[in-house]
């Protein structure tokens, strides 16, 4: 039997509203889950991570408590997700007390295996990015990730032994080169472990928003609290768990700036309590603007509900997956946005949908006539596997460009087969027949499309679904199972809207 699948964004820091990088990797996850639903059983966690300095900080500001502050921002979050078609089975809330049992639980049981200890903290930490820093990694005396003030740290702390794991953590490194991609931060990371590693710094007592330590003696680290959301929300420690079923994850979604917890700190915590580290952990790229990584701290964050009111949901999830290959970093810009909708999605897809229909209207009284001898379907039959292979790879720009394949072959046979042509001829039995054999295939496209999309533009989908005429959730199907000449002849059309309205670049005022 196949193993469910389970996909993880980071949780999301609460300091602050969401920007589009947030909605970047969140519709990355929803991608993975929608398309492994359809194979078999798939469990998709989001969240916010809501402790830590920087979140007292920034509560204090507003004049707000902690929990008040964090309270009032969570639907922001949610309502983002909603706005994008996310469909996550959980929003995990590290303020939630299944969260809270869990930590405490787990630093218990560390501490009493000698994995935790207390000891004594020197050193430069990133209240911003709620880092600590050796001073050797310091840029002209700043954070290297947010280039902010830095502030040297001494207090008594507790300790997770973190260096006694190095060597296991070459070793898997060395032996599984593919749990981290892309390469690029593999090596970084192994980088790191080649260098030598010491002891993690796991609490806090120079303030109180966080979760108590066991006993008493100040608050958990908000780096090792967050990290445990992705076993708490499975339930880890209670015997017949959603944990038993979904750990370890199928993949861990995660931007490259906090690698390093999520590829030394999360395995090692992992073997510490004897559990596996995950199948994979996918560092993605940034989005920029003018070559700058985009973000709350930098100052340059888009607001992504006022992009998906302009463009749309499915547009930008589209923009997103395939505007550069997974892992690197793109640069965004409105007139890009504008580009792929007004040519990938409404030239070339929009447009076939409503000839297509068009046609089926004139020529077949909105009905699919029965299939005639296969004309291109042999041609595309391997394009399912290639994109199924290509999304649980997350190859999303090669996936989309298989299914355009598709896209391209449908509307060339249109130009190459001139239907309207046929149609003058109709009273030839000949002429009919490979009128109805090609509007048959045009329609049978148009269901393979609404599958092989549903994943990455749901909305849209289930319209091209919709208008071709076919039954609500017909099109959410296993992607390997496509089949050519499977739509049912009778099946009557219900042509709609546009699927992507034209939009136009607003010309520059004259001063």
């Amino acid at each position: 039997m196949k193993r469910p699948f389970y996909v993880t964004t980071p949780i999301y820091y609460i300091s602050g509203n969401p920007h589009i990088g947030h909605a970047y990797t969140t519709a990355v996850a929803d991608v993975l889950a929608r398309a492994a639903r359809t194979e078999g059983e798939a469990f998709f966690l989001t969240g916010t991570d809501e402790h830590g300095q920087k979140v007292a900080n920034a509560a204090a500001a507003a004049g707000k408590s902690p929990q008040d502050w964090c309270d009032a921002l969570v639907p922001r979050w949610q309502e983002l997700f909603a706005a994008f078609h996310i469909s996550y089975d959980d929003f995990i809330r590290t303020t939630q007390p299944r969260h809270e049992r869990v930590v405490q639980r787990v630093f218990e049981r560390l501490r009493e295996s000698g994995d935790i200890y207390l000891g004594t903290y020197e050193g430069w930490y990133c209240i911003e990015d709620e880092t600590f820093w050796l001073e050797a990694k310091l840029v002209d005396g700043k954070c290297p990730t947010c280039g902010r003030t830095v502030t040297w740290l001494s207090e008594n702390d507790w300790f997770f032994r973190l260096s006694a794991y190095r060597d296991r953590l070459l070793e898997y490194y060395r032996s599984n080169p593919n749990w981290l991609r892309p390469k690029s931060v593999y090596n970084e990371m192994l980088s790191l472990l080649e260098e030598g590693l010491d002891d993690f710094s796991i609490s806090r007592t120079n303030f109180d928003w966080g979760i108590e330590i066991p006993g008493g003696g100040g608050v958990i680290y908000v780096w090792f609290d967050a990290l445990l959301n992705y076993i708490s929300a499975l339930d880890y420690g209670t015997p017949g768990a959603p944990f038993e079923r979904f750990w370890p994850a199928s993949v861990q979604l995660i931007g490259k700036e906090i690698a390093r917890f999520h590829t030394i700190v999360w395995p090692a915590v992992l073997w510490a309590l004897g559990e596996k580290a995950p199948e994979l952990v996918f560092a993605h790229g940034w989005i920029t603007v003018d070559g700058r990584k985009m973000g709350k701290s930098m100052g340059n964050a888009t607001d992504p509900f006022a992009l998906a009111e302009r463009f749309g949901a499915d547009t930008l999830r589209y923009f997103l997956l395939r505007e550069a290959p997974f892992g690197s970093d793109f640069s965004y810009s409105e007139e890009k946005i504008i580009a792929r909708n007004n040519d990938d999605l409404g030239n070339d897809l929009g447009n076939l949908v409503r000839r297509s229909l068009a046609m089926l209207t004139k020529y077949c009284d909105g009905v699919v006539p029965s299939a005639g001898e296969p004309f291109i379907g042999a041609a595309l039959e391997q394009i399912p596997n290639r994109v199924a292979d290509a999304i649980f790879d997350l190859r999303f720009r090669e996936a989309l460009e298989a299914i355009w394949q598709v896209v391209t072959a449908l509307n060339r046979s249109i130009d190459e087969r001139k239907p309207w042509e046929l149609w003058k001829r109709r009273d030839d039995p000949a002429a009919k027949a490979s009128l109805d054999a090609l509007m048959y295939e045009l329609c049978e496209g148009l269901r393979w499309l609404a599958s092989l999309l549903a994943p990455f533009m749901p909305e849209k989908a289930a319209e091209i679904a919709r208008q071709l005429g076919l039954a609500e959730g017909d099109h959410e199907r296993e992607l390997r199972s496509l089949r050519w000449g499977a739509l049912a002849a009778g099946t009557r059309s219900a042509p709609g809207a546009v699927l992507f309205a034209r939009i136009e670049v607003a010309e520059p005022s004259s001063a």
